[in-house]
């Protein structure tokens, strides 16, 4: 069984099976543009049976912000078998070896979205972001303050660099969010949706949504303010659609305060967890990582499916880290702390704390070590708005 990538020639193969896997269709008319893509912006590898395509995945590279810091990142996509082929270790190997590709091209973090969260656990992955999605009806479009700026619309042809700014300032506040250039807002960012952004008294841009209507609907897809006075113009302006929509759709961070205003609160939201991580090479990202300063404690990681990470590693008072040998851990009088490669992702992006998984017992060490591990972790927030 071997992992080969897949030409042009294959493109189309490739296609049939993500429609039969994932159960939609390609219009006609867009599998010229489909394959166009695919060959600009994805690496297809795949494992071919006798002359057919049996499964494959789509391979992106991206960079993720992680505060201020852009790391790079591989995004998978369109993981796909046969239904004759599956439960053959066709995925296992398609994922060992893409793992091993990101290691090689000094990859420090993948991406996915799970068809099923089960199922990517078990070969690292792990959750890292939630999204919520609440809904306004247009009887709670109440003006909370008024706000001495103006909006303006934009759409895919008129889009312009103060859009980008305000994401790339929000996204930096977070842990995880794609860093987005140019094309990739042409190609996968708008369809029919119009961006609304807003200007302070000044002319500076302090935030935008993203929205388009939908069965009287106003669906607001991003929701970006860069401060209060951006969060009440953006919300005012959704204000004045409350004769044109019956309601609004917002999809948001879960702990953005807007909804907090309202006259009434108690408004149907949805939590739902939404893209899981991986870390590729705990060593350099734990390297990297700017533990707070003062406490120390010892970690040992395990991951089975990338072995070059399987080791201790010593979190310092510097807030450095560093992987120790054998002999190392052997000697040191800290017990330290077990986490799998899920749990570390899950704590180091800000997801879930170590106390937290300590409960589900996905953090195993004495209480006081527990401690000391929160006591290095600065106050991370992840989010993703993305998908591919």
């Amino acid at each position: 069984m071997k992992v080969v990538q897949l030409g042009k020639e294959w493109f189309k193969e490739a296609t049939k099976l993500s429609e039969y896997a994932f159960i939609y269709k390609v219009p006609e008319a867009d599998l010229e543009e489909n394959y166009r893509n695919m060959e600009k912006h994805h690496q297809v590898f795949g494992i071919i049976e006798k002359e057919k395509l049996a499964a494959k995945f789509h391979f992106l590279t991206h960079e993720v912000y992680f505060g201020r810091e852009k790391l790079k990142m591989g995004g998978l996509a369109g993981v796909a078998t046969y239904p004759e082929y599956r439960r053959q270790g066709h995925v296992r190997e398609m994922l060992s070896f893409v793992l091993e590709k990101m290691k090689k091209e000094n990859m420090t973090v993948s991406m996915l979205h799970p068809f099923n969260v089960s199922f990517y656990r078990k070969y690292g992955w792990e959750l890292f972001s939630s999204r919520q999605k609440t809904t306004v009806p247009a009887s709670d479009f109440k003006i909370q303050r008024q706000v001495s700026g103006t909006i303006k619309r934009f759409d895919k042809e008129t889009h312009n660099e103060d859009i980008e700014r305000i994401y790339d300032q929000f996204a930096s506040n977070f842990t995880g969010m794609l860093v987005r250039d140019r094309e990739w807002w042409m190609r996968a960012i708008y369809d029919e949706e119009t961006t609304a952004v807003y200007y302070d008294e000044t002319g500076q841009p302090q935030g935008y949504i993203l929205y388009q209507f939908k069965d009287k609907k106003l669906m607001v897809d991003e929701f970006v303010p860069l401060n209060t006075e951006a969060r009440h113009g953006l919300w005012n302006f959704i204000c004045q659609h409350d004769s044109m929509v019956t309601e609004a759709v917002m999809d948001t961070h879960e702990d953005e305060p807007l909804f907090f205003l309202l006259p009434e609160p108690r408004l149907k939201s949805e939590r739902k967890p939404y893209f899981m991580a991986r870390i590729i090479d705990a060593e350099a990202f734990l390297e990297a990582y700017e533990f707070l300063k003062g406490a120390e404690v010892l970690i040992h990681v395990t991951d089975p499916h990338a072995e070059w990470n399987n080791g201790s590693y010593l979190i310092s008072k510097d807030g450095t880290a560093k992987r120790l040998s054998d002999q190392e851990a052997l000697e040191s009088d800290r017990k330290g702390v077990d986490l799998s490669i899920n749990s570390l992702a899950a704590i180091l992006f800000g997801y879930k704390s170590p106390s937290a998984l300590a409960q589900l017992g996905l953090a195993e060490g004495n209480a006081e070590e527990i401690r000391q591990l929160e006591r290095t972790l600065p106050e991370h927030t992840p989010y993703f708005y993305d998908f591919f």
